[in-house]
């Protein structure tokens, strides 16, 4: 599959799931931000089911602020490395202190404990500011080498591959491909016949009987 226009080629893939919101359900932007800190190595189901007696405690950044490692322990316990992910949060909880002091650029956001380019990437797409990078997750980083429009496993390799064949325009073609890998792009039995980017994909068309 030499010589893909992906410019070109990826948007179908950002037609059919443009505007999708991700599948962390949060309220606002604090609920965001708490939940993908959160979420990292753990599923957003899981999230979804905790948040909202997490939020019934620390309705708000300065609730958050407020509150013990031990407390915010107390209600993410069956997270995975909630001992980690505690300390994270009251640290950026005591540094950010209000909900409208967040901050949405990505060098911000990744000076805060517990967010790296990924989470950065997501918090800023869900609240509508201009994209500085490309969300690669878990999904991402099986779509894109299938595809063949990155190549490798290491997520900001891809990114980097990725944000130099597209433009920013194209940069929710990450969240769009998390979106194919939860749906169609499984790891196993993908189901290619339906997928909007078979006539491109490397993975499907060295698979074709």
């Amino acid at each position: 599959m030499a010589n893909v226009n992906w410019p070109e080629a990826v948007k179908p893939l950002i037609k059919k799931y443009k505007g999708k919101k991700h599948p962390l359900e949060y309220g606002n932007t604090y609920q965001l931000l708490v939940m993908v800190v959160l979420s990292a190595q753990d599923s957003d189901k899981h999230i979804n089911q905790i948040a909202p007696k997490f939020f019934a405690a620390f309705p708000n950044m300065q609730a958050l602020s407020q509150a013990t490692p031990e407390a915010i322990a107390e209600q993410i316990n069956d997270v995975r490395n909630f001992g980690n992910k505690s300390k994270w949060l009251s640290e950026l909880s005591r540094k950010i202190k209000q909900d409208k002091n967040i901050p949405l650029t990505l060098d911000e956001l990744t000076e805060m404990p517990g967010i790296g380019r990924k989470s950065a990437n997501v918090i800023k797409r869900e609240s509508g500011a201009e994209a500085e990078g490309i969300i690669v997750d878990l999904h991402v980083v099986r779509v894109a080498p299938r595809l063949s429009i990155a190549s490798g496993t290491d997520p900001k390799k891809i990114e980097k591959q990725m944000m130099e064949i597209l433009p920013q325009k194209l940069w929710d073609a990450g969240m769009a491909m998390s979106f194919l890998g939860r749906e169609i792009c499984r790891p196993t039995n993908p189901k290619c016949e339906v997928c909007v980017m078979n006539t491109v994909c490397a993975y499907y068309n060295n698979n074709k009987n």
